[in-house]
């Protein structure tokens, strides 16, 4: 998993959180504890497929146009991070005579693969607004 899903999850709740108000990178970034320059580009991503809209000028900078209570986080995960499951590097060689260095990677490609489908079946049953009723509930329950 890569931190470009965190930072599109924090960003949603963030914006659901406040959907009368628009809200610049700056804020976004400040919020999330990173760089303007993040923010904007997972950002970038959520508006290409829809979840945010911007406004330009004075009083400009993102809003939420969609729906968090449909908004799944298995959506969120697909426009940010599927693949990322899997490392960039797998130990083994397939020209190697051993049956497990030959092996190995297509084996654990399928344990990743698999991992990430059923990650993404969970995902898919928590919704933008959950993770904003959670995070109401856990303000709530501190002292």
């Amino acid at each position: 998993m890569n931190s470009e899903f965190t930072i599109a999850v924090h960003s949603l709740v963030l914006l659901a959180y406040r959907p009368d108000r628009t809200a610049t990178s700056e804020m976004i970034a400040a919020n999330v504890c990173t760089h303007p320059a993040r923010v904007r580009k997972v950002l970038s991503c959520l508006k290409k497929t829809g979840h945010v809209a911007t406004r330009e000028g004075s009083g400009g900078g993102y809003t939420l146009a969609c729906d968090p209570h449909e908004v799944t986080l298995a959506e969120v995960y697909r426009v940010t991070s599927i693949g990322s499951i899997k490392p960039s590097w797998c130990s083994g060689d397939v020209e190697e005579d051993c049956l497990i260095a030959c092996n190995m990677a297509d084996v654990m490609d399928g344990i990743f693969s698999e991992a990430e489908s059923r990650m993404l079946t969970y995902l898919a049953q928590v919704k933008i607004a959950d993770v904003l009723e959670r995070l109401r509930a856990a303000h709530a329950a501190k002292p």
